[in-house]
C-alpha cells in the first residue's frame, strides 16, 4: 500500500492513497456521496462547443446522439447505460444507471472517443 498516513488527534490513522494538499486540510470529503476519492478533486465533463457542463444523462444522451452515437439496448446488464457508434462499430461507452456514480475514468472514456467534443476539468474551475 503506497501514499501517507495520517493519524488523529485521538490516534487514529487512515490511509491517503493519492495525497493532495486539500486531502491533509480536512477531514472528510468535501463532496460525500459522489464518486470520487476522499480528499481527490471532484471532476466533471464539459461539452466543448458550448463550454456546456454535463449535469445528467439527458444531457450527455442529447449531445452524444448529436455526435452519432444511439443507446445501446442492453438487457443483460440493466445497471448500465451503454451507447455505440454504429452497427459496425466496436466503440462502446459503458456507464453506469445513475449519474452520481459516474466516476473520472468513464469521463475520460467519453473523451477519448469524441477527442474535439469533451474535456474533463476540475469541478472548482
Amino acid at each position: 500500500m503506497s501514499g501517507v498516513w495520517i493519524f488523529d488527534e485521538h490516534g487514529v490513522v487512515r490511509l491517503i492513497t493519492n495525497p493532495t494538499r486539500e486531502s491533509f486540510e480536512q477531514k472528510e470529503p468535501q463532496n460525500p456521496g459522489t464518486a470520487t476519492a476522499p480528499g481527490a478533486r471532484p471532476r466533471v465533463l464539459v461539452y466543448l462547443p458550448t463550454n456546456q457542463v454535463i449535469r445528467s444523462y439527458p444531457e450527455l444522451e442529447q449531445r452524444l446522439t448529436e455526435l452519432g452515437w444511439t443507446r445501446y439496448p442492453n438487457s443483460c446488464r440493466p445497471d448500465l447505460l451503454q451507447f455505440h457508434r454504429s452497427e459496425n462499430s466496436v466503440h462502446l461507452i459503458s456507464l453506469p444507471k445513475n449519474f452520481a456514480n459516474l466516476k473520472s475514468f468513464q469521463m475520460y472514456d467519453i473523451v477519448v472517443k469524441n477527442r474535439s467534443f469533451f474535456e474533463v476539468r476540475d469541478a472548482a474551475a
